[in-house]
């Protein structure tokens, strides 16, 4: 490890253009082993002076030279492989804002590397089932295709005095696990071969499993910070049935695996398409474009404050495709319900996300706009979100603007006229807003509706 020095060259490094969701951290309880890992690598480049602390320096090309010895260390699933691999993408994958490297590898780019990854939370996720669901002895299923895998207490339990055969041996053990179970008795080693024993071994191994899943999420967020790895990755089936199986299973689910797939699904909303979900490419978990959505409103009404942020802000992105629209608007009453709330809560990230998410789906088509109108209390907390005001001042100028897209619908007016003196009270009190309630005013007063145009036509008045 080498630590940075404040006297350093100043070679500056270039900001994506885009703001990311993520937390800038590593895999939680691994620093040391990447430190190991990387502690051999040396600087291309000195730091810039406003970077201090210790940091670990990749060579250049790293990744190109190691690709195929990464991919094979993710697919062995021995807990050394597998820990220098997370290890070191986790560091290669990682580039902060002001990274003294100019360009960080597209690691989604390379061959069968995010597959593997996927591979790890599929491991983890076939093992995560929660006990109180199981009703019957399951087969340990950690390192069923291997005698030792290094997880857990394995080598103690196939080197203790009562050798066991391996559960992998297919059913053509089962008759002479039948005889042997009438002609003797069962041994207490038995216990360790079995998922829910009194003296269970696996704990150990489930636990180390988590944590490997937990750090691959980390890296798959980190690719999609990349814009380089953006396209790859929203077109990648397997990618996205994944992480939307973790939103679906937010309730059981480690909360540190579903944030990262949170983070990752809104990184990459803009270029989502969820036809993917039906289309010809190969399935692994056979998601559909109703269970993404329904895994989506989950996490909307989820008793998490943070997955709120993210999860307004992945509909507000969503929205924006056409070809999503089919598959959101039949959630609309709830998601315009959720989002209202949302605007209740004290100025934060949640709310802004929440304006943004209604700020564009006001702009799809009439009848958005009629069930926001007429959603209780959601002038009311779009005037709050002004008055408050929000810290940021894009926020309340897009909550000014929602509320002169609904006064454009003449069956809303009748709804508006009861709030025409606080947009009376916006127009002349700030003057950053005055020109939006300005013509929301003018709306209200000057133009006749269409039933008042029809009555005057009919009756001659």
């Amino acid at each position: 490890m080498q630590k940075r020095q404040s006297g350093g060259g100043a070679a500056g490094g270039s900001a994506t253009p885009v703001a990311k969701r993520g937390r800038p951290v590593g895999s939680g309880g691994s620093n040391a082993a990447a430190a190991s890992a990387a502690s051999s690598a040396a600087a291309d480049s000195v730091a810039p002076p406003t970077l201090l602390g210790p940091s670990l320096h990749v060579p250049y090309a790293f990744a190109e030279q190691n690709n195929k010895r990464i991919v094979l260390a993710l697919q062995s699933g021995l807990k050394s492989e597998l820990t220098w691999a997370l290890n070191t993408l986790t560091l290669l994958s990682f580039k902060e804002k002001d990274e003294v490297r100019k360009d960080a590898t597209p690691l989604a780019k390379i061959p069968g590397l995010l597959d593997a990854l996927l591979q790890v939370i599929d491991d983890w996720r076939d093992i995560a089932l929660p006990r109180v669901l199981v009703k019957a002895p399951r087969v340990r299923l950690l390192g069923a295709n291997s005698a030792v895998t290094g997880f857990g207490n394995e080598y103690e339990a196939l080197n203790s005095n009562n050798p066991l055969p391996h559960p992998s041996a297919g059913s053509g053990s089962s008759k002479e696990a039948s005889v042997h179970k009438s002609t003797s008795k069962t041994r207490p080693g038995a216990w360790s071969f079995e998922e829910d024993g009194l003296f269970n071994l696996d704990e150990e191994g489930r636990a180390e499993k988590q944590l490997c899943a937990v750090a691959a999420s980390n890296i798959i967020r980190n690719f999609s910070n990349m814009p380089d790895n953006e396209v790859i990755m929203a077109q990648h089936r397997h990618c996205l049935e994944t992480i939307f199986q973790c939103l679906e299973d937010y309730v059981t689910e480690d909360e540190e695996l579903v944030t990262n797939a949170l983070e990752t699904v809104v990184n990459l909303a803009l270029l989502l398409n969820l036809r993917i979900f039906s289309s010809s490419k190969p399935s692994f978990i056979k998601m559909t474009e109703k269970r993404a959505v329904q895994a989506l409103m989950g996490m909307l009404g989820s008793a998490v404050k943070a997955w709120h942020a993210g999860a307004a802000e992945l509909i507000g992105r969503l929205i924006i495709n056409p070809d999503n629209e089919p598959f959101l608007l039949p959630f609309a009453s709830q998601i315009y319900k959720r989002l209202v709330d949302i605007m209740s809560l004290p100025p934060t990230d949640a709310q802004a996300a929440a304006v943004g998410a209604l700020y564009n789906l006001t702009e799809i088509n009439m009848d958005s706009r009629l069930k926001l109108a007429s959603e209780r209390w959601a002038i009311d907390r779009l005037l709050k979100v002004i008055k408050t005001p929000h810290p940021t001042p894009e926020v309340c100028r897009k909550a000014a603007t929602i509320l002169e897209s609904l006064v454009l619908e003449p069956q809303n007016k009748p709804l508006l006229l009861v709030y025409e003196n606080a947009f009376a009270e916006m127009l002349f009190g700030d003057a950053r807003y005055s020109d939006i309630f300005a013509r929301i005013l003018y709306e209200l007063t000057s133009r006749p509706s269409n039933k008042v145009a029809s009555a005057c036509g009919i009756w001659g008045m």
